[in-house]
């Protein structure tokens, strides 16, 4: 044991919270296993591609997790003013040629050594570690607009447009919401929350109107039949899949929308394969695991030794949370389909790396509750 480990406060880490990131992550690879299986074929001439390099990127991603978990939380602190400028860097990197990898229209991926990787996933962390630090130490000055909101907006600000360059807009909404909840929980007022709301709405229906395609997803969600075979594709296949799988499911492997109907199968739409083939009850469960996730971290903020302690705890929870609320409501239809990833299941080694990472702060965090 550490000399760190043996100051009073430490006890064990709340095992129901890692019980509950592992069973999502067992249950997540079988689901992919199956669900990539045959668009892995087709690219690859493998049906566990897929599956194989998700298991390269969780196991940096245990290691992470597990550094993260050992390390005091408290320590990163020092470090709030490098973690910005680290993620103005990863949002900067995706704009060189030669480094940045386009997918689509979007151009939020860079290649290094052979590996795609997905800076805006590393900023969700090292960001949140920023304002969590920030926000502690402005907490008596958050209503003031020079101190506090001001700055806060400035720095939010210039995140969200580099995002906005990308574009990677669900990556967006996550961050922009994330940082909104842990203004509020580190101090803020609810009348500048209001107006950050407001303020974002309306730079919405800017967005839409430089980019019109954009609105097109709003269509597909008020009415997913207005293009079904070509704008709003991938939302009716994804809820044909889901309505498919009624309440048991066809099964494991049995899948019939997998055979290249429902796009992005590995991604953001893994949920549609998973429904179909687990059905309506095994889903409630795993969304009732998410909501476990986030009951624990809210136990852990609650008890948390400091500011900086309990900020993160609600900001890490709010992120896995909303991000999962944000994918799973996309493929049922109750909003926009933004293609953001599942967490801890949809495939990808730099969203289930920093999933994880921040996830081993949280579990250090629980390691030194006042309870």
């Amino acid at each position: 044991m550490s000399k760190l480990e043996k100051k009073p406060g430490y006890h064990n880490p709340d095992g129901s919270l890692i019980v509950a990131i592992f069973l999502i992550i067992l249950f997540g690879l079988i689901g992919l296993s199956s669900a990539s299986s045959i668009m892995a074929y087709d690219k690859f001439g493998d049906a566990y591609y897929f599956f194989k390099h998700q298991l390269l990127g969780l196991s940096v991603g245990i290691v992470s997790f597990l550094f993260f978990a050992k390390s005091d939380y408290r320590r990163w602190k020092k470090y709030a003013v490098h973690f910005l400028i680290f993620s103005i860097i990863l949002l900067l990197l995706v704009f060189i040629p030669g480094l940045s990898a386009h997918y689509g229209k979007a151009r939020s991926w860079i290649n290094v050594f052979g590996f795609s990787v997905q800076p805006s996933e590393f900023v969700k962390l090292s960001f949140l570690l920023y304002l969590a630090a920030w926000l502690e130490a402005r907490k008596k000055d958050l209503h003031d607009f020079q101190l506090g909101i001001g700055p806060f907006l400035v720095v939010l600000g210039l995140v969200a447009l580099l995002m906005i360059l990308q574009p990677d807009i669900g990556t967006l909404s996550i961050v922009c919401i994330t940082s909104l909840v842990v203004f509020f929980v580190g101090g803020g007022s609810l009348k500048h929350i209001f107006f950050m709301f407001l303020f974002g709405f309306i730079g919405l229906i800017i967005m839409i109107q430089i980019k019109p395609y954009q609105m097109n997803r709003i269509k597909c969600m008020v009415d997913p039949g207005f293009s079904k075979n070509d704008i709003c594709y991938q939302t009716n296949q994804a809820l044909i899949a889901v309505g498919s799988g009624g309440l048991w499911g066809r099964g494991i492997g049995q899948s019939r929308q997998k055979f290249m109907y429902v796009p992005e199968v590995s991604g953001d739409s893994i949920f549609a394969i998973v429904a179909e083939e687990t059905g309506m009850i095994i889903c409630v469960l795993l969304i009732l695991m998410y909501f476990f996730i986030f009951y624990r971290g809210y136990k852990i903020a609650i008890h948390a030794p400091d500011d900086f302690g309990r900020i993160l705890a609600i900001g890490i929870v709010s992120w896995i949370s909303i991000q999962a609320a944000v994918n799973i409501g996309g493929i049922i239809n109750l909003m926009p389909m933004t293609g953001v990833p599942l967490p801890l299941i949809s495939y990808g080694g730099s969203a289930i790396l920093t999933a994880l990472a921040a996830l081993g702060v949280l579990t250090n965090i629980s390691k030194q509750t006042n309870n």
